[in-house]
């Protein structure tokens, strides 16, 4: 069987979620018994083409393609708001692009009932998004190089997000919550996922200038490992998502989590990690070392509930069930 992936990873695109999801899946593929496994390749070679995302150039290899195809619905209109310009206009082409492709994975369950109720007619499988725990540990080594090459004091507490800089993502709470907490260094990494079209990009360029000095913006880095090995915390204030992969790398680095209580966390994460409702309890939260504790001495076990080996086969299986 031949499985071709294809995602429009191409300038600032290359670094957002459904990007690092798909070469996941692609590494962990290429090693499957009977299965080729292709990167990007146009052509009606494959037996399946497996989409990430369904912009201009995925519609051409669509278009191109005589296998069947697949989309990962890792974005959908309820994600889209506060986080594109002009997000109305673009929700209202979801059901039409969705119905462009012949299956469509959603990856949790509130992603699940988004799609199935927009596109009934269409055939719908669940597989939650998988992390490569041999690549996500904890390494001591990068994480003192990271706090050195930032000049970050050894016993300075280091709160890491690692999202899009979006409203959405809960930046301005992520700034509000470092003024709050002067005595903390709170590290952002990631960028600006649609460049100067992303919500807001005019104003949080603006306010990260104006931010203080124990907040720190590296942008894109090449070793992710490097800030997961010297975050202490892992911070999540995202309002909405799909499924919040980041948490998943955080987990599996063995780091403990505060995430805004939102549908998706808690049918994901369940009470592997912390929560909260409103930014002014999270201060008492990174205090809490006795439950910060005890979600970090679970939290690498808990991530081999999704181990990419795994996950990767259950998307082998619907392959061969799409093909008969």
């Amino acid at each position: 069987m031949k499985v071709n992936f294809y995602v429009e990873d191409l300038l600032f695109f290359r670094y957002i979620g459904c990007s690092t999801v798909a070469k996941t899946l692609y590494n962990s593929m290429k090693g499957i018994p009977g299965l080729e496994v292709t990167w990007k390749k146009y052509g009606n070679h494959a037996d399946i083409v497996h989409f990430h995302t369904f912009g201009p150039l995925a519609d051409l290899n669509r278009r191109l393609s005589r296998g069947k195809t697949v989309l990962t619905a890792h974005s959908t209109p309820r994600v889209n708001m506060d986080n594109i310009a002009l997000a109305r206009a673009v929700n209202k082409r979801y059901p039409h692009i969705y119905r462009r492709f012949d299956h469509i994975i959603t990856i949790s369950r509130p992603c699940h009932e988004e799609v199935t109720a927009m596109v009934p007619d269409m055939p719908v499988t669940m597989i939650p998004n998988g992390v490569d725990r041999e690549f996500f540990q904890k390494d001591e080594e990068k994480g003192a190089a990271f706090r050195e090459d930032y000049n970050i004091p050894e016993d300075s507490r280091v709160v890491l997000t690692v999202a899009q800089q979006t409203p959405r993502k809960g930046l301005y709470d992520f700034l509000a919550l470092s003024r709050a907490c002067p005595d903390s260094t709170f590290v952002w990494i990631g960028g600006f996922p649609y460049g100067a079209l992303s919500k807001d990009y005019h104003k949080i360029k603006r306010l990260k200038l104006q931010c203080g000095r124990n907040v720190i913006f590296p942008g894109h880095i090449n070793d992710i490992i490097k800030p997961y090995s010297a975050a202490d915390v892992f911070f999540m204030p995202s309002y909405a998502e799909t499924f919040g992969l980041v948490i998943l790398e955080a987990l599996s680095c063995g780091l403990p989590v505060i995430a805004r209580d939102i549908p998706e966390f808690r049918d994901i994460y369940g009470d592997s990690i912390l929560y909260f409702s409103e930014r002014s309890e999270v201060p008492a939260l990174l205090e809490d070392e006795r439950s910060l504790g005890r979600c970090a001495r679970g939290a690498r076990e808990f991530s081999a509930r999704f181990d990419i080996r795994d996950i990767a086969e259950k998307h082998v299986r619907l392959y061969r069930e799409l093909i008969g």
